[in-house]
């Protein structure tokens, strides 16, 4: 498969099985991504770090437009997200900001939608140097706008 040809698409999958859909997209040579961070849970009994998904029911694939369908043959694999009538197209520099902040450990995270056009009023992180896409909300929150899904991450550091 040509490099230059492969774009990062939203994969939707069936709600916590976003890391067994990558693992299994990969086994078949598909490059497959879901940004994880490590969260604390808490029992009665004990506490535990545990790998949760940074985008719930999503991962990334990267692949030709012509290869798409391949996905479907996977189980739990749901659909593809679209944004603006198109298949959603996450571009390789967000991808890069989703890796960095995987890396971070955060005492919390929430997922909201936004509006194009929005105007958000931040200054950028300057710890996770990626410029425009991370921004600092105030003195223990940062948010990564992916402005190809149309998201914004909201991240509470530890």
């Amino acid at each position: 498969m040509p490099q230059n040809n492969n774009h990062w698409f939203v994969l939707v999958t069936k709600p916590r099985n976003e890391q067994k859909v990558e693992s299994r997209l990969n086994d078949i040579g598909i490059q497959a991504y879901c940004p994880v961070r490590t969260e604390l849970r808490q029992w009665s009994d004990r506490k535990k770090k545990i790998k949760v998904p940074l985008l719930p029911s999503m991962l990334l694939v990267k692949l030709p437009n012509n290869l798409r369908q391949t996905v479907f043959d996977i189980p739990y694999v749901r659909r593809y997200l679209y944004w603006q009538g198109q298949p959603a197209v996450v571009k390789e520099q967000e991808v890069e900001v989703l890796r960095k902040v995987s890396d971070q450990e955060f005492a919390s995270v929430t997922l909201q939608k936004y509006t194009p056009g929005t105007k958000i009023d931040l200054k950028p992180l300057g710890i996770l140097d990626a410029t425009g896409t991370i921004k600092y909300v105030s003195g223990n929150q940062c948010c990564v706008v992916i402005d190809s899904l149309g998201y914004m991450l909201k991240f509470q550091l530890s």
